[in-house]
C-alpha cells in the first residue's frame, strides 16, 4: 500500500493533467447518478453511506503532493489527515440536478487534499436525490473514476460483484525519486531519440488530420471557464438495431448520434452546417484488463471528423465507421489522437512550467472531447435502498475547450452528458434534444 513513506510518482500524462489546471478552468470529470428515493430521508442515509463506504476505499485517500526529486514532479501521498466528511457534502434541496451539477463543475477540487469529492443534492419534490461524483483526472481516468464510484454504491449490483478500487501502487521499474544511473546514460540517449522520432510521427499525423478543418464558431468561441450541464437518453436497443442493420460498431453509431445531433443543433440555432466537420478527440483505454486497478491515466486517443456536414443519417454513420477504422488501423499509439503519449517526453519541469501553454495547444488539434465508459454487466444500482433512475457521465472541460460529451451505456439506455462552457453555448438543452432527434432519425433510416 501506498505510504508517506514510499510515495508513488506521477505519470507524466498525470503530472500533465495536475499542471494544465488553472483555478477558472478545473480538470476533473463527473458522473451524475440520479435516484428514485426509497425513504424521506434517503438524500441525508446516502451521505452518511458514502463516507462511511470512502473511509475504507484505499485510493481515495491519496493526495498529491510535489516531490523535490525528480524536478518538478509530483507524486501520490495517503494523507495522514484523510477524513472522508470532508470529501462528501449534502446540499440543500435542488429542483434541477443537471443545473446543479454544471455549477459544482467550475468548482476546483480543494488540491491540498485527495482530489475527489461526492455532492449528495437533495430533489426539491422529495422524491428522488441526485449524488455528483467528481474526480480530478490526475487522480484517474474514466474507467478509473468509474470504478471507485461504483465501490462507493451499494454492494451486489454488478454482474460477478466487483472488487473494490485498491490503493495506487508503484509501477513497474519505477525509477523512486532517485536520480538517473550514470551507466544507464547510453539507454537513456537511445530513448530519448526513439520519443523524438514517435513525437514526431505523432506530430505530423496531427498535421494532416487538421487539414482542411471547418469547425463551427459554438466550438471555438472563447472559453470563460463558467459551466452548464445537461444530457440526453437514447434507447439502447435502437443503437443495437441500428447496428444489426448497417454494420459497424455500436460505438460507430454513438459517435454519429453525436455528428447528427451536432448538425440538427447548429442549423437550430442559425449558425448552419455546411463545410462544418469539427475534430473530436476520443480517448483510447490502454488499461490493463488483468490489472483493472492500475492508479493514474492509462489514455491514448482517436482523432475523428465528425461528418456534421454530411445531409443524411445513415451517410453521416458510414462515414463514421470509415474514419474509426482507419484510426484503428494506425493504432492508438502513432495515429493523430495519441497526443496524450506526447506528455512521457515532456520532462516534469517541463509539465511544471508549460502547462498554461500545453493547455491553450489543445484547441489546436481538436474541437470538442467525446469520451465513452459503458458500465458493462452492470445492473440494478441502488444507493441507501433507492434505484438508479438516471446515471450520466461528465467528460473533463479541458482549458479552452466549448463542449465535451460524455457517454455511458447503462441497463437498457445511452446516456450522453453534456458539459460545456455557459457563455459559449447558452443553448446546451437545444443540443440535448437534437441528439435524442439524431437517434430517431437513425432507427427510422434503418427501417426497424
Amino acid at each position: 500500500m501506498t505510504s508517506e513513506a514510499t510515495p508513488e510518482l506521477l505519470s507524466p500524462l498525470d503530472l500533465a493533467f495536475w499542471n494544465i489546471e488553472s483555478a477558472g478552468h478545473p480538470l476533473h470529470m463527473g458522473g451524475l447518478f440520479i435516484f428514485d428515493a426509497g425513504s424521506p430521508d434517503a438524500a441525508q442515509c446516502a451521505a452518511r453511506l458514502l463516507a462511511a463506504r470512502a473511509a475504507r476505499i484505499p485510493g481515495l485517500n491519496t493526495r498529491i503532493r510535489p516531490v523535490w526529486l525528480p524536478v518538478g514532479a509530483a507524486a501520490r501521498h495517503v494523507d495522514p489527515g484523510y477524513d472522508p466528511l470532508d470529501h462528501v457534502h449534502l446540499a440543500a434541496p435542488v429542483r434541477d440536478f443537471y443545473a446543479a451539477a454544471g455549477v459544482l463543475m467550475q468548482q476546483p477540487l480543494e488540491r491540498g487534499r485527495p482530489p475527489w469529492a461526492a455532492h449528495v443534492l437533495p430533489g426539491a419534490d422529495g422524491t428522488s436525490f441526485a449524488v455528483l461524483f467528481t474526480f480530478h483526472h490526475a487522480h484517474a481516468d474514466g474507467m478509473r473514476a468509474a470504478s471507485y464510484a461504483l465501490s462507493l454504491l451499494d454492494p451486489g449490483a454488478v454482474d460477478g460483484t466487483p472488487a473494490p478500487a485498491d490503493a495506487p501502487r508503484p509501477q513497474k521499474n519505477d525509477p523512486g525519486l532517485r536520480l538517473p544511473d550514470p551507466r544507464k546514460l547510453p539507454g537513456l540517449v537511445r530513448s530519448a531519440v526513439t520519443d523524438a522520432g514517435r513525437a514526431l510521427s505523432i506530430g505530423s499525423a496531427m498535421a494532416r488530420a487538421a487539414w482542411g478543418v471547418r469547425s463551427s464558431p459554438a466550438l471555438t468561441s472563447r472559453a470563460t471557464g463558467a459551466r452548464r450541464a445537461d444530457g440526453a437518453i437514447v434507447n439502447l436497443r435502437d443503437v443495437n438495431r441500428v447496428r444489426e442493420a448497417t454494420g459497424g460498431t455500436v460505438n460507430d453509431v454513438l459517435l454519429a448520434v453525436v455528428a447528427g445531433g451536432l448538425r440538427h443543433w447548429l442549423d437550430k440555432r442559425g449558425d448552419g452546417s455546411d463545410g462544418v466537420s469539427p475534430r473530436a478527440l476520443v480517448p483510447v483505454s490502454l488499461r490493463d484488463p488483468s490489472d483493472p486497478s492500475a492508479s493514474g491515466n492509462r489514455l491514448s486517443g482517436y482523432l475523428a471528423r465528425l461528418p456534421v456536414d454530411e445531409a443524411e443519417p445513415l451517410a453521416r454513420l458510414r462515414a463514421v465507421h470509415e474514419v474509426m477504422e482507419r484510426n484503428k488501423e494506425a493504432g492508438p499509439a502513432d495515429g493523430p489522437g495519441a497526443a496524450a503519449l506526447l506528455a512521457d517526453v515532456i520532462p516534469p519541469l517541463g509539465h511544471r512550467f508549460g502547462g498554461g501553454l500545453i493547455a491553450r495547444s489543445g484547441r489546436l488539434f481538436y474541437d470538442l472531447l467525446i469520451s465513452s465508459v459503458p458500465l458493462r454487466g452492470i445492473h440494478g444500482l441502488t444507493l441507501a435502498d433507492s434505484p438508479v433512475r438516471e446515471a450520466c457521465p461528465l467528460a473533463p472541460l479541458a482549458p479552452g475547450q466549448s463542449l465535451a460529451v460524455g457517454i455511458t451505456t447503462y441497463e437498457d439506455r445511452v446516456y450522453y452528458g453534456l458539459l460545456a462552457d455557459a457563455v459559449a453555448v447558452p443553448d446546451l438543452d437545444l443540443l440535448a434534444r437534437s441528439i435524442t432527434e439524431e437517434a430517431a432519425e437513425l432507427v427510422a433510416a434503418c427501417g426497424t
